[in-house]
């Protein structure tokens, strides 16, 4: 029987089925990008009228959507601390109906505590949402740890090479319905073209990670020793805030993390950026290209240590030694 191509295809079936098995959720829907996962989840569960808990810490593009659109649709929502944890518990109400988690958190890195965090929202009745794209379904099980329904920006990880657009939400059985129902009615769907190369990247995903973090942990051991370096915020490194929870949960670290430089003047950052050859500066990630971004921290509920520079890091697939090469010429010449 033919079926309309708005409801699925063979090859956005076979795309859904993979993430949910890897995942371990129910079922997984597709978006045509990452943040379009991300709203299309919170629009399918939530009503007017219902109070919302997001992490600070959140991807900047959610926290634009749910402090304009949710707000004007009338939803109130509420940005909490990402370290809260258990403590969540004071800030429910029985009107909450979703806790937004990201971890760990966009620009900051912080890690949540999620199992604290999912029991006491589902004991006042909250649905639990994830943003899961720096872990991917590999390095951390959402539903073991009590998510309803997980996000992945496939643009990044999942396609693996920086050629297309994609998002993905994978639903336990409970929320499948909300989340699959919302995706019909606002006539979410993905081109064929883009879950071909998602399902091309899905066969390297396992190995290019791997490649990702060995590389990653050991630029960010040789950045550590640097003078022009003044912190990494790094949940797999030894010493970082959210280590022990990073130990707990994840079995494994993606090539994103942070630096913090001494504080620069804009010539200074400028000059930093022009020496550098392998890294490019990008706004995305999760290709096989190295890339380094200059990043503002929004505000926060809780004021943030000022360190200095921030700068996001992508470590990518080209060999440690080159990648550590080039920084060494750049950094180098913050000091002269």
């Amino acid at each position: 029987m033919a079926r309309y191509g708005r409801f699925g295809s063979p090859t956005s079936r076979a795309f859904e089925q993979a993430i949910a098995t890897l995942e371990g959720g129910h079922a997984s829907i597709v978006y045509p990008s990452g943040l379009a996962a991300c709203t299309h989840a919170l629009l399918s569960v939530a009503r007017p009228g219902d109070h919302l808990l997001v992490t600070d810490s959140v991807y900047g593009p959610v926290r634009s959507f749910a402090s304009g659109v949710l707000r004007r649709l009338g939803m109130e929502v509420e940005f909490y601390d990402p370290l809260i944890g258990g403590r969540i518990q004071r800030l429910l109400r029985p009107n909450t109906r979703i806790v937004y988690v990201e971890s760990p958190g966009s620009i900051t890195f912080e890690m949540q505590d999620i199992p604290a965090i999912a029991l006491e929202a589902h004991r006042a009745g909250a649905i639990v949402i994830m943003d899961n794209t720096w872990a991917t379904p590999l390095y951390f099980k959402p539903f073991r740890h009590g998510i309803d329904i997980s996000i992945q920006s496939a643009t990044k990880y999942i396609v693996g090479h920086s050629d297309a657009l994609l998002g993905v939400a994978t639903a336990n059985r409970d929320t499948w319905d909300l989340l699959r129902q919302g995706a019909h009615d606002f006539g979410q769907t993905a081109g064929p073209d883009d879950l071909f190369l998602a399902l091309r990247g899905l066969r390297s995903m396992d190995v290019r990670l791997q490649q990702h973090q060995q590389t990653a942990i050991k630029v960010a051991d040789w950045l550590r020793a640097h003078p022009a370096v003044r912190g990494e915020l790094h949940p797999a490194l030894p010493g970082d805030p959210g280590h022990a929870i990073w130990r707990r949960d994840y079995s494994g670290a993606s090539g994103l993390f942070g630096v913090v430089l001494e504080p620069l003047p804009a010539g200074k950052l400028r000059r930093f950026f022009d020496r550098l050859k392998l890294f490019r500066i990008g706004l995305s990630w999760g290709g096989f290209e190295s890339l380094v971004l200059p990043v503002d921290p929004p505000p926060r509920l809780v004021p943030q240590p000022q360190f200095g520079t921030v700068i996001r890091m992508h470590v990518g697939l080209e060999g440690a030694d080159d990648l550590i090469a080039d920084l060494g010429v750049a950094l180098d010449g913050i000091k002269s």
